[in-house]
């Protein structure tokens, strides 16, 4: 499902316009983001966690030239699912 495909979804099941729905979806996603870089950390229960963890600095191989790299440290965001998402997959 495209953000355009959940626009139109989040339009048709809350009898809203598409613009009010875009906006909408676009408040949320802004929200996660918002609370992922303050927090650490966005609970949405029975739905899922988004969480913010420190990735170490590595050493690596270019695959095309074999040459070793530095890979610096980042941040990156995971994903735990929750229990009534899992549910409704399975």
């Amino acid at each position: 499902m495209s953000k355009t495909d959940l626009v139109n979804y989040v339009a048709e099941a809350a009898n809203l316009t598409k613009a009010d729905a875009g906006r909408a979806v676009d408040a949320v996603f802004e929200g996660i983001t918002e609370g992922v870089k303050k927090e650490g950390k966005v609970t949405l229960v029975g739905f899922g966690t988004f969480k913010k963890s420190k990735r170490a600095a590595r050493d690596g191989i270019n695959p095309l030239t074999k040459e070793p790299l530095h890979i610096p440290a980042k941040n990156v965001v995971s994903f735990k699912a929750g229990s009534k998402l899992k549910d409704s997959v399975n």
